[in-house]
């Protein structure tokens, strides 16, 4: 494989590129259905205070890649990023939330699959070290999840967007902290092991180690 990291061979490939677009234009469909035509599903789920922040990917990420000029496009991160977001609005727009409680528990691990492999397929465009890796991953989902909810708590407490359909425990919220972590813990493994370095390579302490080793046929080798 002549690229130093998975992630950049994804990039190039013209499937890797259609799924990103399939993606993007599946969230933006499924917010114009959620907010135009309202169906009860959605009710109470504060679609439109979630409009902007779960689209905000679909705009942000091309942006950047041409103000900074990203070769290639990263289309992996970009799809793997803005899917937890169409995810949770499909989930909300068919009602799966509602008719099946065990959606939200699901989901919550399944996004932060996602997410956190979103953050590798970032990460590993630019370094090329796995050291580490899994631990720095798992500390970017555990971040996210005490953000997400923070924000659901607060516009929950409020109402704000319309948010008075969110019915936040404090056993809730536990078990969405654990259930997302470990989907980060998972996105991490699975993120180094599908979108890291191309090659093997030997941990630190092991590299370290070699060249402290003592080389045979030197001069301070003990004859037999």
């Amino acid at each position: 494989m002549p690229f130093p990291t998975r992630v950049l061979h994804l990039d190039r490939q013209p499937y890797t590129a259609v799924a990103n677009l399939a993606v993007k234009a599946g969230l933006v469909l499924s917010f114009a259905i959620a907010i135009g035509f309202e169906p009860s599903s959605v009710e109470g789920k504060a679609m439109g205070f979630r409009a902007p922040l779960f689209l905000a990917p679909a705009v942000v990420v091309p942006m950047l890649a041409g103000l900074r000029r990203w070769r290639p496009y990263p289309h992996t991160a970009d799809a793997l990023l803005a899917a937890p977001f169409l995810v949770d609005t499909l989930g909300n727009l068919f009602g799966f939330y509602d008719r099946y409680p065990a959606t939200d528990d699901v989901l919550h691990a399944a996004n932060w699959v996602l997410l956190v492999a979103a953050f590798h397929a970032f990460r590993f465009r630019n370094v090329h070290r796995r050291d580490e890796a899994i631990l720095l991953g798992y500390g970017v989902g555990a971040i996210a999840i005490v953000w997400w909810e923070v924000m659901e708590w607060a516009v929950s407490e409020d109402g704000f967007g319309g948010a008075g359909g969110l019915a936040l425990t404090y056993g809730d919220t536990v078990l969405d902290l654990a259930l997302s972590s470990t989907g980060g813990l998972v996105g991490s493994m699975v993120g180094l092991a599908l979108l890291g370095p191309a090659g093997s390579q030997r941990p630190v302490a092991a590299r370290r180690s070699e060249r402290r080793a003592p080389q045979s046929g030197t001069s301070g080798e003990v004859g037999r």
